[in-house]
């Protein structure tokens, strides 16, 4: 239920006015955020790079309304990826479709897709596409697999809680799309999506097997240490290599798996978001994890102790 809740806030854009002008929430969220601005991420990529993780970077935003909105985001990943390229950063870049205006049109997304991976194709980069809720999905994969033909520095995301995940596991690995494996931290119905954390352990545990063995340079993106342990147990019964595949994690969260991982000599990615649309990115956080909201309160009280 607690989940369920936050999943529910996430799209209350009331409710995000009035907390995100609360500046408790604005320094919970700077916990899982690097920033509000480009300078903010490049300065936490840098550290990040210093202590031997790469990563990717996310310019937060989703579902735009507005042209000129989808526009401006698309000349903020254009930024970004010169910035990677310019200072010499281990990373990349991943962006939602509806930031880029899928809302307003497929064929206007198409176009800002394309250009961003245009740039990204000149500076030999790689660029992600996240996955959103499940009513985009398939359109998701689509565009992806069309792009791909064009720009193979194009990749995306498979959430292992959805039940037809395992088809588009084999679909993206035929074609050679780079996948990023996720549980999923979308409020999906149970006609679409496992409502029980056991049957999407066990799917997410059967697509990252597949990943590993049929897929293109795949990333297992779990804090879950009894998957990650899975994953490498895995990879070691069937002799795949630790260059063949990375770890990949959130900004803020489990630093000491990230840098367990790192000592053990696998590749650690770090996604790391900026920007100030961070509230329904920190109701996701929020609702994927107890302790974080435990986080969220403590600061609560913290803050009210000083006023």
């Amino acid at each position: 239920m607690l989940r369920a809740s936050f999943l529910y806030l996430s799209h209350r854009r009331i409710l995000q006015r009035l907390v995100t002008r609360q500046r408790f929430t604005a320094a919970l969220a700077y916990r899982f955020v690097a920033g509000d601005r480009l300078d903010d991420a490049v300065r936490v990529m840098k550290e990040l790079n210093r202590r031997g993780w790469s990563g990717s970077l996310d310019h937060l935003g989703e579902n735009v309304e507005q042209e000129r909105t989808a526009r401006a985001a698309v000349e903020d990943y254009v930024a970004a990826l010169d910035r990677i390229a310019g200072e010499g950063l281990n990373a990349n870049v991943s962006v939602k479709l509806t930031q880029l205006g899928l809302d307003i049109s497929g064929d206007l997304c198409r176009e800002l897709l394309s250009r961003v991976l245009q740039r990204a194709q000149q500076l030999n980069a790689f660029l992600r596409v996240d996955m959103e809720g499940s009513a985009y999905t398939e359109r998701t994969i689509e565009l992806v697999l069309d792009l791909h033909a064009r720009y193979a520095n194009v990749g995306t995301v498979l959430q292992s809680y959805l039940y037809r995940t395992m088809d588009d596991v084999r679909r993206l690995n035929a074609a050679g799309v780079r996948v990023r494996l996720v549980k999923g931290a979308y409020d999906e119905p149970a006609s679409v999506a496992y409502p029980k954390k056991a049957d999407v352990d066990r799917q997410f545990e059967a697509a990252m097997r597949e990943l590993l063995t049929h897929g293109t340079y795949p990333a297992i993106a779990t804090h879950d240490e009894r998957l990650i342990e899975a994953a490498r147990a895995f990879a070691g019964e069937q002799h795949i290599g630790n260059d063949r595949y990375e770890f990949q994690m959130l900004y803020g969260i489990r630093r000491d798996l990230q840098e367990g991982l790192v000592r053990a000599g696998y590749r650690v990615r770090i996604y790391v978001p900026y920007g100030t649309e961070w509230y329904p990115y920190l109701m996701r956080r929020l609702a994927e994890r107890p302790a974080n909201l435990l986080f969220f309160v403590r600061s609560l009280v913290r803050e009210r102790r000083a006023a």
